[in-house]
């Protein structure tokens, strides 16, 4: 009988373990599958499992709790219910209702809340004193640090994004600034773990300096995004999607809890090599896009461009483009805010049919957040062996016929390559200037995240295509089918 009791005892523990180890799979197998356009769905339903397995260990932990816990169990357990209902529901809502171009701050505010919930966390050790010893102590301010800082970034990019904050907020002396802030950050860590290195926090005036700690590093997350240009998103997305990981896996360590360590890890190195990756599409460092203000140039002057902007109707470009025998298409987000891909893949198939070569061109950092671009794709349908990253596809457009930018702007600019003066010079671009001939779409005469005219637009080989991207969409389709020529199949449109 003792035997027995032993075992039933330990069947909580026992299935800790086993739904930490299935989490930790499920997660890697999911990452692995997320590593190709074709199996990242189902990579997203794994993963998504793995999540639903970790949730599951967390009950069996609170079961597994003392006894002298065990009356307040019941209302724990509930109030966890309750959270995790009303967090579900409003997370399927959101996931089922948000339109792709809200996509981006949808990211933003869900990886805040992953560096507030790793914040948070942090914050019951502490104030709970049960951060003992040194090791576990400055692992948990750390872990604080990050989280705090992440969640407050990406609830201001999340602001930038959704133009809730217009304009990046700069002044004089503003690195310094920072930087003093981090130091006083630092400093009040650096007390904690000088006034108790064998003890839990729970002195008076340790208390004080936890609140003082929280509220630096949430200001610190404040100040170090507002100053950062919109081009910069996609970037800052990442890097707070890397900080939102390393938190949450520092956070695992202190709770000895193994699926929180291995997801915050994963998430936290992919998030890093993502974020080097597209610094490096920018030709530009970390650091550079964190602590210096992105495009904050004078403004060139129109004498400076040559040539002349050369307005055509979309009906004209769309059968310029069924005579053709090769198109390359840029999409970027004025594509995503017409909701235009639709329209633009059936635009490609009645092309296709007429026996034109399409291919699509991705730039890393097209839109505003990463991969944007090729998830709006795939949402219309486009194969994915007809999408071509920018390494793989830039030496194609000088022996295309027809380049077709719809949206896109600084991705496209050839002052990257000529004009020393430009702060987007050295950055890598789609070579979309080298095909025989340009159209782009766009709404107005507007300028990209940089600020800066596109000398694109004003070439010999270029002609603007001015409006919505849907509309002018519909008008090449209707053009195209109006010709009635013959389609690969023998049959006319």
């Amino acid at each position: 009988m003792d035997t027995l009791h032993s075992f039933l005892a330990m069947l909580p523990q026992l299935g800790i373990g086993i739904a930490d180890l299935a989490a930790a799979f499920l997660f890697l197998y999911g990452l692995h599958r997320m590593a190709s356009p074709v199996t990242a769905p189902s990579g997203i339903f794994v993963a998504g499992i793995g999540m639903a397995v970790a949730v599951l260990a967390s009950f069996l932990y609170a079961f597994d709790v003392s006894a002298a816990a065990r009356p307040n169990l019941p209302i724990n357990l509930g109030l966890v219910l309750i959270a995790l209902a009303i967090g579900g529901c409003v997370a399927w809502w959101a996931g089922r209702t948000v339109a792709m171009t809200a996509m981006p701050q949808m990211v933003a505010i869900y990886n805040g809340l992953g560096g507030g919930a790793a914040g948070a966390i942090a914050a019951v050790e502490l104030f709970s004193g049960k951060a003992t010893g040194l090791t576990a102590l400055i692992v948990t301010l750390a872990g604080a640090l990050i989280g705090a800082v992440s969640m407050s970034g990406s609830l201001i990019a999340w602001a930038k994004l959704d133009g809730v904050i217009k304009k990046p907020l700069r002044f004089k002396g503003q690195q310094l600034f920072n930087g003093l802030v981090l130091l006083a950050t630092l400093a009040c860590g650096a007390y904690l773990v000088a006034s108790t290195p064998d003890q839990s926090v729970q002195m008076v005036s340790a208390m004080l300096t936890i609140y003082i700690f929280f509220a630096l590093a949430l200001a610190l997350g404040v100040f170090m995004t507002l100053p950062i240009g919109g081009a910069d998103m996609p970037v800052v997305i990442s890097i707070f999607n890397a900080f939102t990981g390393l938190a949450v896996g520092l956070e695992g360590f202190v709770l000895q809890n193994p699926a929180l360590i291995i997801a915050g890890m994963v998430v936290g190195a992919a998030g890093m090599l993502l974020t080097l990756l597209m610094a490096k599409a920018m030709n530009r460092s970390v650091a550079n896009i964190i602590f210096t203000n992105f495009g904050e140039v004078k403004k060139q002057k129109q004498g400076a461009i040559k040539g002349s902007l050369k307005p055509v109707q979309a009906g004209d470009a769309g059968i310029a483009m069924r005579y053709a025998s090769s198109v390359i298409i840029v999409p970027g987000y004025g594509l995503a805010v017409a909701q235009g891909q639709g329209k633009l893949f059936e635009f490609v198939k009645l092309l296709q049919a007429g026996g034109v070569t399409v291919r699509f061109a991705v730039h890393p950092v097209a839109g505003r957040m990463p991969g944007q671009m090729d998830v709006l794709l795939a949402e219309a349908g486009v194969p994915y062996d007809q999408i071509f990253q920018l390494d793989d596809i830039n030496d194609q457009f000088s022996t295309t016929d027809v380049a077709l930018v719809i949206g896109a702007n600084d991705v496209v600019n050839p002052a990257a390559r000529s004009d020393k003066s430009s702060p987007i010079f050295g950055m890598p671009i789609l070579n979309v200037d080298q095909a025989q001939k340009v159209f782009v779409v766009k709404r107005g005469e507007g300028k990209g995240y940089a600020g800066i005219v596109n000398a694109l637009f004003y070439g010999d080989n270029c002609d603007m295509v001015y409006g919505d991207a849907q509309a002018v969409l519909i008008k090449m389709i209707e053009a195209v089918r109006g010709l009635g020529l013959p389609t690969a199949a023998g049959k006319s449109k």
